[in-house]
């Protein structure tokens, strides 16, 4: 297997991963109301996909995610899609990311192939709890379709995010094993001291260093002030560690909006520096980053 970061590793020493899409959409005048927030714009308007991840790459992010985090059989089968309709939305998202980075000319640019846990399809929140009742077995079930997909489109990783909890973390790696020439980064969503659910980062990255395919492992959409202390308890390991924080709002999942103040500019350039004091290799943001954060932390790298 190549190793998708090995040339810009060997450049620059850090991989900087894109902001926020979704948030970046709706701030754009994008109306997210849909359970299935920016994925309901792969088909309805997949330009304005294709902007937000333009102006990342011009922000200087190496690697963009695609616009499939809630994209699944579930979420668009609830819309009255078949499932073979679903697959091909989630394909789609990939060709539009890669579409992407051909206008922008860099064929270094990397494509991240996003997928969000088992919760973020069920769009309540549970992505930062884990607390849904499914088997180990049943979230392998749920996204090995979109695995497949997603790959379609020849990614050049496949990303899964904001993971709550060991039990996923333990699907995930199932998952990578079955496809051992594709390289997999997992990144999860946490709050102080913990991932979500309750374990510790350092089992999780213990269990995913035990899949060879498994590049990066990282924490994602949580506070910023969470992420430097659970980089730091992970032991060193093959993987590479990962950090890509909110801007600095909490996402409160009854009222469905955004409280706080949010960290910009030099601010955020800073908090990539102190991620990289603390271990991680990569770095990136998440919810309410937008790509002027991005080519701050360029700057401050």
């Amino acid at each position: 297997m190549k190793h998708p970061f090995a040339a810009i590793l060997a450049a620059r020493g850090v991989v900087l991963f894109d902001g926020a899409l979704a948030t970046e959409l709706e701030r754009r005048g994008a109306d997210l109301s849909s359970h299935l927030w920016s994925a309901r714009l792969i088909a309805d308007d997949p330009e304005a996909i294709i902007a937000v991840h333009l102006d990342h790459l011009r922000a200087g992010a190496d690697v963009i995610s695609s616009a499939s985090y809630q994209a699944s059989r579930l979420g668009f089968v609830k819309l009255g899609l078949s499932e073979s309709e679903a697959d091909a939305l989630l394909t789609r998202a990939v060709e539009l990311a890669n579409e992407a980075v051909r206008r922008h000319g860099d064929a270094s640019r990397l494509v991240a192939a996003s997928l969000g846990p088992y919760g973020a399809v069920l769009a309540d929140g549970s992505e930062f709890t884990g607390d849904y009742a499914l088997s180990v077995a049943q979230l392998v079930e749920f996204h090995l379709p979109r695995v497949e997909a997603a790959l379609r489109a020849s990614p050049d990783l496949l990303l899964f995010e904001t993971l709550p909890s060991m039990a996923e973390c333990e699907a995930v790696a199932r998952v990578a094993a079955r496809f051992p020439e594709v390289p997999v980064m997992a990144s999860f969503s946490a709050k102080a001291g913990a991932i979500s659910h309750g374990e510790s980062f350092a089992a999780v990255v213990a269990r995913l260093d035990e899949v060879p395919n498994v590049i990066a492992v990282g924490i994602n959409c949580s506070a910023p002030d969470v992420i430097a202390p659970l980089l730091r308890s992970a032991a060193p390991t093959r993987v590479l560690l990962a950090a890509s924080p909110n801007a600095g709002e909490t996402w409160d999942a009854t009222s469905r909006q955004w409280t706080g103040t949010p960290s910009r500019g030099e601010h955020f350039g800073a908090l990539a520096r102190s991620y990289i004091e603390a271990g991680a290799r990569i770095v990136g943001g998440c919810c309410r980053t937008r790509p002027a954060d991005i080519a701050a932390a360029r700057l401050a790298l």
